[in-house]
């Protein structure tokens, strides 16, 4: 029987290795339809659902659907806690080809 493609997908994103690559390439990316997009698939995957979530992040979960819909302008304190309650963290790294203006 062959394996559901989305049910695959969503095993994967639980993985917290795999998501904060996944939210990484869409953070490279720089577009914020893009890094929503990965927000919500991560999200979406998480066992105990956007609800569960949301209890974790601390966040409530009709701010935290706002937040994700393809409209949604998290903001910075929200977009922390998310991270936070999905069991990641973010790292900033200085561009390699980047010269600093003197």
């Amino acid at each position: 029987m062959a394996r559901n493609i989305r049910a695959t997908h969503n095993e994967q994103l639980r993985d917290p290795e795999i998501a904060a690559e996944y939210l990484s390439e869409a953070l490279e990316d720089g577009d914020a339809a893009v890094i929503l997009m990965a927000l919500r698939n991560i999200a979406e995957a998480q066992e105990d659902g956007i609800s569960g979530l949301a209890e974790r992040a601390h966040l409530g979960r009709e701010s935290m659907y706002k937040m994700l819909s393809t409209s949604g302008n998290p903001k910075l304190s929200s977009f922390t806690k998310l991270i936070h309650g999905l069991g990641l963290k973010l790292k900033v790294e200085a561009e390699s080809n980047h010269r600093p203006v003197i």
